[in-house]
């Protein structure tokens, strides 16, 4: 008899992340295995009815189980041991009550609640990472490496991969820091390496769709925290001095002064840019109409776990890209599969050495297939389900 799982997501499904990297395998994966999903809602989502209802229903007509609970954010220590306490208590409920055999958690948070489950009722845990979370809290300038909540993170980390029965890392860079733990050295617990993949059906070549008149360099997403958006700036200046007819499409929710302001500061022409907003079905038909895209990431340790969903998402649409070395996987795929550059350093000399590089590439006339045989090899969502469901097997039954 094939062991119900329960998923833990302290990131809600009402949230675009959510709809995207959880529910999109787990409508895939629950075909074949009774699936209870419990996941943490923010209020002002929560409170959008129609969205609510409408997912709901998605959620039911996949034969999933849901059980949201409500996300609390302040104050953040006390709001977030609130959410582990009603975490436990409903995950334990459910492990009872439906003789559920796997505990699958997302992230770190979620995996406190998991690693208690394991010790009150003995199910097997899936520790699914996401990165490196508390040096990210670090990187990102939130703690203090010397600082008590670092400690106290990098102690639960330790016990997460101690007490998993398997670990899922979204990049192999990641494995092989975790090879030089101390703590794993001999006690390395099982790991499979899923990245974060993209819905390949959605994100696939449109043709005729680019302007024959401009290059056309495109950028998707946020502009601020992890992402080098001067970086970006300065790479199209480069663009412009070997393009002149080169546009620049930028397509964000909610940076636009920001991004104005950079792009200004970048003696940046306004005429030479266009800045949308847009739905999430509507980005792939913006893809369409790019020839290379660009995008910079800081690169901190802790991005050697990190796996930019929009990397599956410009290969899928035939994009080859521009981005740098120093984060997970990205750079040795760009690379070995011959679909994008990637810059050791963004000095003006490094960027248009890469600007210049990126141009040759995409004058190649096998590039956009490779482009989209990339994606299929290492961000297809069907093989990351397939990863998924290989775990869940392997583990078989707890109870």
């Amino acid at each position: 008899m094939t062991s119900p799982l329960l998923y833990i997501s302290y990131d809600g499904m009402l949230e675009p992340l959510g709809q995207s990297q959880v529910l999109a395998y787990l409508e895939r994966l629950a075909a074949g295995r009774p699936i209870h999903l419990l996941s943490f809602e923010k209020p002002e989502d929560w409170a959008q009815r129609g969205a609510r209802d409408a997912l709901a229903a998605r959620i039911a007509g996949a034969g999933i189980h849901w059980h949201p609970r409500r996300y609390h954010k302040r104050p953040s220590a006390v709001a977030t041991g609130w959410d582990i306490g009603i975490g436990v208590l409903v995950g334990l409920w459910l492990v009872l009550r439906h003789r559920i055999g796997i505990v699958h958690a997302r992230s770190y948070v979620p995996a406190v609640m998991a690693l208690a489950l394991k010790r009150l009722a003995g199910v097997n845990f899936v520790f699914d990472m996401r990165g490196f979370w508390a040096d990210e809290r670090v990187d990102g300038g939130l703690w203090p490496r010397d600082g008590r909540m670092y400690r106290v993170a990098k102690w639960f980390e330790r016990r997460f991969l101690l007490g998993a029965d398997h670990v899922v890392s979204l990049t192999h860079a990641a494995v092989a820091e975790m090879q030089r733990f101390d703590y794993l050295q001999g006690r390395m617990p099982p790991v499979t390496v899923i990245p974060t993949c993209a819905d390949l059906s959605r994100f696939a070549p449109i043709d005729g769709q680019r302007d024959p008149q401009h290059f056309t360099l495109g950028y998707v997403g946020s502009a601020g925290t992890w992402y080098l958006f001067d970086a970006t700036v300065a790479a199209f200046r480069a663009l412009q001095r070997l393009r002149p007819d080169a546009r620049l499409l930028i397509v964000n929710r909610n940076e636009h002064a920001l991004i104005r302001t950079k792009l200004q500061a970048g003696g940046i022409d306004p005429a030479t840019v266009e800045l949308l907003q847009a739905e999430p079905a509507a980005i792939p038909g913006l893809m369409a109409r790019m020839d290379a895209a660009v995008f910079f990431i800081k690169p901190v340790f802790s991005k050697q776990a990190s796996a930019p969903t929009k990397l599956g998402e410009f290969l899928g649409c035939g994009i080859p890209c521009l981005a740098n070395t120093g984060v997970g996987d990205m750079a040795a795929i760009l690379r070995q599969d011959r679909v994008g550059i990637a810059v050791d350093a963004m000095d003006d000399a490094s960027l248009q050495q890469g600007i210049t590089d990126l141009l040759a590439l995409c004058a190649d006339p096998g590039v956009r297939e490779r482009c989209v045989a990339s994606a299929q090899a290492h961000f297809s969502l069907e093989e990351g389900v397939a990863r998924y469901r290989a775990i869940y097997q392997s583990l078989g039954s707890a109870r």
